[in-house]
């Protein structure tokens, strides 16, 4: 038997940020600290949702969230939480905000050390649900961190690692296609990139859940259907509503388990001498990381060729491919300014990372390496 469930509350429609007050009272709370980042407060959204929310314009805001959040942010957004005396998180932005806003939440109630909780590290059943309420709020339509189970943090010393446990799900995803309307094609390109990525790999992955591939099929359904009208106009609220519920169906799906794709995006998002996207990155990889798992998988790529509205043998490397270049992408990782030098040091912590045991082939260090230099 496999234990199976889903998953959270969501508020899922056009205009959604105006029942954060009412959300809010509901978990029993009034004094949320806000978790977003600059780039959102200059693009007026934490303007809109206050407005809208009924908050009042003195809540409490962090938004010093970095482009991959860290350790050292979290720990500042609990400094000014505690200070500020809150009870709760509203993460307001991408994946990076929400994730930034699981780990406040975490880190107000458990003692560090942060590492403490990782899963990697055992950290898993440590997590209590002895923690204040987050409500998500997503500015993007491509991480599925509203409703995913993990967080992702860059430590102090380098390693980007995952923080999961079901008592990491936020409490409410609000989840608003409004809020979209003015992300940049480039943004929505990627990120919407992140989220075929999602239904790709945890459809693949080889845990039993069929609930959980119902929704990956349907996702990347979505997604194949929107992301390009999404990219070329990003006023269409019908696009950006489809994307939308993409992103999130990619998110109900991680319960599966992820890939290789994710296993080095991880550690190629923690470095620190480049800023790399994460969503950009998983479009540079998933290619060649196809191309790799499809030994044995003959009958669920022959399904992802039908969601993808592919013909029955065409190369879905080649396809997802063709796809980022269309959208815009960086079609390799040389041209996100990577060079061979850490591929080395690249593999050796994908097969660390948590999503490697949920790749549907086994994979080393060294099959790691070459879908790098593949990817170069």
């Amino acid at each position: 038997m496999a234990l199976i469930q889903y998953l959270t509350r969501i508020q899922f429609e056009a205009g959604a940020i105006a029942l954060l007050a009412e959300e809010l009272k509901l978990l029993g709370v009034s004094r949320p600290l806000i978790v977003t980042d600059k780039g959102i407060v200059a693009a007026g959204l934490l303007a809109t949702a206050l407005a809208k929310s009924g908050l009042p314009q003195d809540t409490s805001v962090f938004d010093d969230t970095p482009e991959n959040p860290t350790e050292a942010a979290a720990l500042r957004a609990v400094e000014l939480f505690r200070a500020a005396g809150c009870d709760s998180i509203v993460a307001l932005g991408g994946g990076s905000a929400i994730d930034l806003g699981k780990a406040v939440s975490l880190l107000a109630t458990h003692e560090g050390p942060l590492e403490h909780y990782a899963a990697i590290l055992g950290g898993m059943g440590r997590i209590t649900a002895d923690k204040p309420p987050v409500i998500a709020v997503p500015t993007t339509a491509g991480t599925g961190s509203e409703v995913g189970r993990a967080a992702l943090l860059t430590l102090e010393d380098g390693r980007k690692l995952g923080f999961i446990s079901p008592h990491m799900i936020p409490n409410v995803a609000l989840c608003d296609p409004d809020l979209t309307l003015g992300l940049p094609p480039y943004l929505t390109a990627a990120t919407g990139m992140d989220a075929v990525t999602h239904c790709i790999e945890t459809f693949l992955s080889p845990r039993f859940n069929p609930v959980a591939d119902a929704i990956a099929l349907d996702g990347l359904t979505r997604a194949a259907r929107w992301i390009e009208p999404a990219t070329r106009n990003g006023t269409d609220p019908v696009a950006r509503q489809e994307m939308m519920m993409a992103a999130l169906q990619g998110g109900l799906t991680f319960q599966k388990g992820l890939g290789a794709v994710h296993s080095l995006s991880h550690p190629l998002g923690g470095l620190k001498s480049l800023r790399l996207h994460h969503g950009t990155l998983n479009a540079v990889l998933l290619p060649a990381v196809l191309r790799y798992n499809a030994v044995g998988n003959e009958d669920k790529y022959a399904r992802l060729r039908a969601a993808l509205g592919l013909a029955a043998q065409a190369d879905l490397g080649a396809e997802i491919a063709a796809l980022a270049q269309r959208l815009g992408l960086p079609a390799t990782l040389g041209a996100m300014g990577l060079t061979a030098d850490c591929f080395d040091q690249i593999a050796e912590h994908a097969v660390k990372d948590h999503s490697t045991a949920s790749n549907p082939r086994p994979i080393g260090a060294p099959d790691f390496r070459r879908i790098l230099e593949e990817s170069l």
